[in-house]
């Protein structure tokens, strides 16, 4: 398992984790967009919301929150008057030097804190020595895809046919008119194609509205047979990560149902290991095919994989969320699946082959474009189970800075999908010790878990008030729970 387990907390603690974490969203941005669902269903029990466009409270209880703009406008002095403490990165030197030096996170861990509004290095340790990050790369995985695709893109799976007994064309008179509903309603089967977007997230619910609407289309075509066809070229390239076969990450393909998720875990939310299909495309296509027949259409035999005609109409068509809802789903839970879909749609969004090395190439490009310091950088995959991926921890405090530029605000998401300590995500069992709790919803953070691997990479505010990047790896950790311990009183420090 490369994630730690999630532990159940006390409700007590949860209920504090949050209270402490709305201080620290506050001073990170703006967060309607980036509430945690966790978040979102406390708050409704709670009767009142806060943030954005939210009508106002109960008489007798504290008012919602302002909205996130309002309260970094109130909160905000001038970046001179924040200005980091003269004796902070001595203070730093002074506390997190000793605990680096943990035999817990192996021989030579790396370690980077940066002042988010100057840019300084506040505390720097072997920070541009490139490591193995594990799932802390999905930082990068994010910056890339929002950079180049944008906040609001949506990924389409589409229904198509190129068919003219489907497209209801006039051929001129009554007996071509009879000609061709004949052939709709005859022996001879109209083809139609499911192709694949790279869609990580589509799920059975998508695919029977999808099925819905190609059904309702055909029979306004006069079509009630169909042989189902499943196209997967968008991706091109090896299907399995280099890691094999494995729990965590479904063969990598264009067409997916439920992340190829064998368990119910497709039928609930995302995230964590899984027993996989060896043929998601396939298994989404059959699918597919019987959710139209549930809905009176007859269909030719299984599915078969073809590559839809370049002048296949459409018949139906569904979306994702929104990238940056995308973006906040991978970083809280950790998602291999969507991290590999988003660093593909960045390859085509930069015209280069969706695939493994395609996608390494697009990310890395847009990161340097980006002017951040991807020296030494070494980004084989984008969910970070590749153990040849290297990475800074400079890097990496550097993509969460330019993440809270506000000049920057499509890359917020980046902020706000980062677990929050002892309450979200992969950090909700985490911050439990009597020298981390401390970090208990005042740390934002992603985890990275591999064999002797252990990194976290995150916010949180410190002394003077000023919001910290942090980022520390470690490599040949003895065991990932002493690490992930040692990890969790690294960042508790900076809140103190």
């Amino acid at each position: 398992m490369l994630e730690p387990k999630v532990w159940q907390l006390t409700a007590g603690s949860a209920v504090l984790g949050l209270v402490l974490a709305a201080g620290a969203v506050a001073l990170a941005g703006p967060w309607d967009s980036g509430q945690r669902k966790a978040e979102r269903d406390w708050a409704a029990a709670q009767g009142r919301t806060g943030g954005a466009h939210h009508p106002g409270g109960h008489p007798g209880k504290p008012a919602p929150a302002p909205s996130a703009a309002g309260v970094l406008d109130e909160l905000a002095p001038p970046v001179e008057s924040l200005s980091a403490p003269a004796d902070l990165p001595a203070g730093l030197r002074k506390t997190l030097g000793p605990l680096l030096e943990s035999p817990d996170l192996g021989p030579a861990p790396s370690a980077s804190v940066v002042d988010v509004a100057t840019g300084e290095q506040l505390f720097g340790e072997r920070a541009d020595r490139p490591m193995a990050p594990a799932s802390t790369i999905k930082i990068a995985t994010a910056v890339a895809a929002l950079s180049a695709l944008g906040p609001d893109h949506r990924i389409g799976t589409t229904v198509v046919t190129a068919d003219d007994k489907a497209k209801g064309d006039d051929k001129g008179g009554d007996e071509g008119d009879s000609e061709g509903d004949d052939k709709g309603k005859g022996d001879d089967p109209t083809e139609i194609t499911l192709v694949g977007g790279g869609d990580a997230t589509l799920d059975r619910k998508r695919l029977r509205a999808l099925a819905e609407d190609t059904a309702r289309a055909l029979r306004d075509r006069g079509v009630h047979e169909v042989a189902v066809r499943f196209d997967v070229s968008l991706y091109s390239g090896p299907r399995e990560h280099p890691i094999g076969p494995n729990d965590n990450i479904a063969p990598v393909t264009a067409l997916m149902n439920g992340q190829g998720r064998l368990d119910d875990s497709a039928r609930d939310s995302f995230g964590g290991p899984a027993p996989r299909s060896g043929d998601p495309a396939g298994d989404a296509a059959d699918v597919f095919a019987d959710l139209l027949r549930e809905r009176g259409l007859k269909t030719s035999g299984p599915p078969a994989m073809r590559k839809a005609p370049k002048d296949a109409d459409r018949l139906a068509v569904t979306y994702s969320r929104p990238v940056s809802a995308l973006v906040e789903r991978m970083l809280t839970n950790s998602d291999n699946d969507i991290a590999e879909s988003l660093v593909r749609q960045t390859a085509i969004k930069a015209g280069r082959p969706a695939s493994f090395a395609g996608a390494q190439q697009a990310v890395q490009a847009e990161l340097k474009e980006q002017k951040l310091p991807v020296g030494g950088a070494l980004l084989r995959d984008g969910s970070g189970l590749n153990r040849h991926d290297r990475i800074t921890s400079g890097l990496l405090t550097a993509l969460l800075a330019r993440a809270a530029d506000p000049g920057r605000p499509e890359l917020r998401p980046v902020l706000t999908g980062l677990p929050v300590a002892g309450f979200s995500g992969t950090l909700q069992g985490r911050y439990t010790d009597a020298d981390a709790i401390t970090g208990s919803g005042m740390i934002r953070a992603k985890t990275g878990t591999l064999t002797g691997v252990n990194s976290l990479a995150g916010t949180v505010v410190g002394p003077g008030g000023r919001l910290l990047a942090f980022a520390f790896l470690a490599e040949k950790a003895p065991g990932p729970d002493t690490a992930q311990r040692a990890l969790d009183h690294l960042s508790a420090e900076l809140a103190s």
